[in-house]
């Protein structure tokens, strides 16, 4: 299917929101990697999502992709349509009591501070991820002791075919950094519960996660986060340090100095390279612990020696 042939059954849908083929997606991940998506679409609003869903034939692969902090796109790009929630449609916040509701576009750090300021406690843990709240949903993300699961009410999410489900926290099914929730689930909003605290030392408790961050995390370097998942009674980190590769590189990637558990880009660093460093990573810790990490990045997209094919040729 051309981009051509794609572009009447859109219109017909009434597409409202901003559809771009062959973006390319580096200037958008923390990363600064990566090649194109064949078609990115930024949708409206949750009415305009649903439209797109239902209108785009099936057989076009969807991902979805929030502040792309964790996230590696290979080099030869992403087939298929991309997603890409907008703040201006997904990022809004209200407080009901002890309860808070925000869109699914949200960074992390502000949902952290609208809890805070409407006096909710027990969501200042995101002020240590950075990321968006679709992304803290699929994965359970969590910092300093507390995960998306243990605040979680319910979440709204459109499917494949563009129909809205509301989920309750039950039907994620979380354990550590995953979700059992459905993938051709696109996250809109979630709600949490909070009991009441004091703004000031909510504030406070926040700017001591920050002060954490910046001593022990390249926090200011083009990186993605934890790049591993801590095993089963162990931490990644020091698998990491143990297996000598604290500062070990792959053309322009570094495992960090101050946080081996952090990728960098060093300036010019391929997808390839930070792939190829990460796995270089995996075997030497396989090799001295006998422990197999997972990957805590989602890597997604095609190697730049099979790249996928410009939208308005061929899907």
């Amino acid at each position: 299917m051309t981009f051509e042939d794609l572009t009447p059954l859109l219109a017909g849908a009434g597409i409202r929101g901003r559809l771009e083929p062959n973006r390319p997606l580096a200037d958008i991940t923390w990363f600064r990697v990566g090649g194109p998506a064949q078609l990115l679409f930024t949708p409206a609003d949750e009415a305009d999502l649903c439209a797109f869903l239902a209108a785009l034939p099936q057989e076009v692969p969807v991902l979805t992709i929030g502040l792309a902090s964790n996230l590696l796109v290979r080099d030869g790009g992403v087939e298929g349509a991309v997603i890409r929630l907008s703040p201006k449609g997904f990022a809004g916040a209200r407080a009901e009591g002890m309860r808070l509701t925000v869109g699914a576009a949200l960074p992390d750090v502000k949902a952290a501070r609208a809890a805070a300021d409407a006096g909710i406690a027990g969501l200042a843990f995101y002020r240590g991820i950075p990321g968006a709240i679709g992304g803290a949903l699929r994965m359970n993300a969590g910092a300093y002791g507390t995960e998306t699961k243990d605040r979680l009410v319910s979440a709204r999410a459109v499917d494949r075919k563009g129909r809205v489900h509301v989920l309750q926290n039950a039907d994620f099914g979380y354990t550590y950094r995953h979700s059992t929730a459905p993938d051709d689930l696109v996250f809109t909003e979630a709600t949490y519960a909070g009991e009441p605290g004091d703004r000031a030392e909510i504030l406070a408790a926040m700017d001591e996660i920050t002060s954490k961050r910046e001593e022990t995390q390249p926090i200011k370097s083009r990186t993605g986060g934890s790049t591993f998942k801590n095993p089963p009674g162990e931490k990644a980190w020091q698998l990491i340090d143990a297996a000598g590769c604290r500062g070990l590189t792959v053309g322009g990637a570094q495992m960090s100095e101050l946080h081996c558990n952090f990728m960098l880009n060093l300036g010019e660093a391929t997808a390839d390279d930070l792939e190829r460093l990460g796995e270089t990573v995996r075997g030497r810790v396989k090799a001295t612990s006998g422990v197999a990490l997972d990957w805590e990045i989602k890597r997604i997209g095609v190697p730049a020696g099979d790249p996928v094919p410009p939208f308005m040729e061929a899907l």
